[in-house]
């Protein structure tokens, strides 16, 4: 039986940040995630710069060079590889995840093509490397910052989310989930072989991108949550050996608890969401050397004129987090960096200047507070 299915990073993406339907199992805090994993319970020290500004993703360029050179300038620091969904779909995150998996066909318009009697979740990538139509931004990136020294960032679409598109489109969850899982954590695999044969003197910084987690809380989900934080983390255990790793999700009402579960070096997050009731769990992550890429750029609504109203609140829920959960105020602030809240391929270019603008503004600010602060501290 063939199925096709179309979908758009509006929908199910680094762009967007839609509401997730159904019942919050832990609605009221009152019935946590399950156990902790062993990958949240290890050291997660990293070494990278005080007060980084980077991206997240998507961009709403057209031309490759364009889209290099908008990072690059803007965020000079953290450089982010783009994506491209506006110039091909087979650049979105659905169609890059799908990309050379067996049984799936990606066609021009960003369609997945399944042959249910094809799909095999041993069976290796079709196509593992990084020639193909759906990864031209990265590509461009990597050939622009060939001679780079600094750190450098990439990602790819995590197997929660994958997976969450398989069954939407009317794969078994049982073969959903173990498809994704095997394409994603063989992809990241090469993913970061081939970014370190172009930069091998780069700190190579990795992120899984999963709006879907976010919702791994709600009844209607088709794992359960001690299975989804482990679809997350078995990636992110693919990407380690050669980089820094980072927990992307976008989703407002996330169990953040549950996303610490997974072990990312770095937690990628909208400061918008509603973190308090994990202020405990971020308390302990930071401890352990966990960071977090603060999304303290709105990409969901104008931003206006200045950086003061971002930063207020920003500052708000460090004071929050301190008073609630008993982070240490020094760690939330050298351990972090900032970024927009979400993907950049819902604006225009001028907009998304603007949004990288204000990005780097604070990340200055974030630099100077964890200067001081570590002075205070004596450190």
């Amino acid at each position: 039986m063939w199925r096709s299915r179309r979908y758009s990073d509006g929908v199910m993406g680094d762009g967007g940040q839609g509401d997730e339907p159904g019942e919050n199992v832990a609605g009221d805090g009152s019935s946590g995630p399950p156990a902790a994993v062993d990958a949240a319970a290890r050291d997660r020290r990293i070494r990278l710069p005080v007060g980084l500004a980077t991206a997240i993703g998507s961009v709403p360029h057209h031309d490759p060079s364009e889209a290099v050179d908008f990072v690059l300038r803007n965020c000079p620091r953290l450089p982010a590889a783009p994506s491209l969904p506006g110039r091909s779909r087979r650049e979105g995150m659905i169609a890059q995840a799908a990309w050379g998996v067996r049984g799936i066909t990606v066609d021009a318009g960003g369609s997945l093509i399944i042959d249910d009697a094809a799909l095999d979740p041993e069976a290796p990538l079709e196509d593992p490397g990084f020639s193909s139509d759906a990864f031209v931004g990265l590509r461009a990136f990597l050939s622009a910052v060939a001679d780079r020294r600094g750190p450098v960032k990439v990602s790819l679409t995590g197997p929660v989310t994958f997976g969450i598109a398989l069954h939407a489109a009317g794969v078994d969850p049982s073969v959903a989930f173990r498809l994704a899982s095997a394409a994603v954590n063989e992809r990241a695999v090469h993913l970061v072989d081939y970014v370190r044969s172009w930069v091998p003197q780069s700190q190579v910084v990795a992120f899984i991108d999963e709006p879907a987690l976010g919702a791994a809380m709600f009844r209607e989900f088709p794992v359960d949550p001690e299975t989804a934080v482990d679809l997350a983390s078995g990636a992110l255990a693919a990407l380690e050996p050669g980089a820094i790793t980072g927990l992307h999700c976008c989703a407002l009402d996330a169990d953040w608890r549950l996303l610490m579960q997974a072990g990312p070096q770095v937690l990628s997050l909208p400061t918008d969401a509603a973190l308090q009731p994990a202020a405990g769990a971020l308390a302990n992550y930071l401890e352990r050397g966990g960071w977090v890429a603060w999304g303290a750029v709105p990409t969901d609504r104008p931003i206006g004129t200045t950086v003061e109203r971002m930063w207020r609140a920003l500052q708000v829920l460090w004071c929050d987090l301190v008073a609630d959960g008993g982070c240490d105020p020094v760690l939330l602030r050298t351990q972090a960096m900032i970024t927009p809240a979400c993907g950049l391929v819902n604006h225009g270019v001028t907009q998304a200047e603007q949004v990288l603008w204000f990005t780097n503004r604070l990340a200055e600010r974030l630099h100077d507070q964890a200067v001081s602060t570590r002075l205070i501290a004596g450190a």
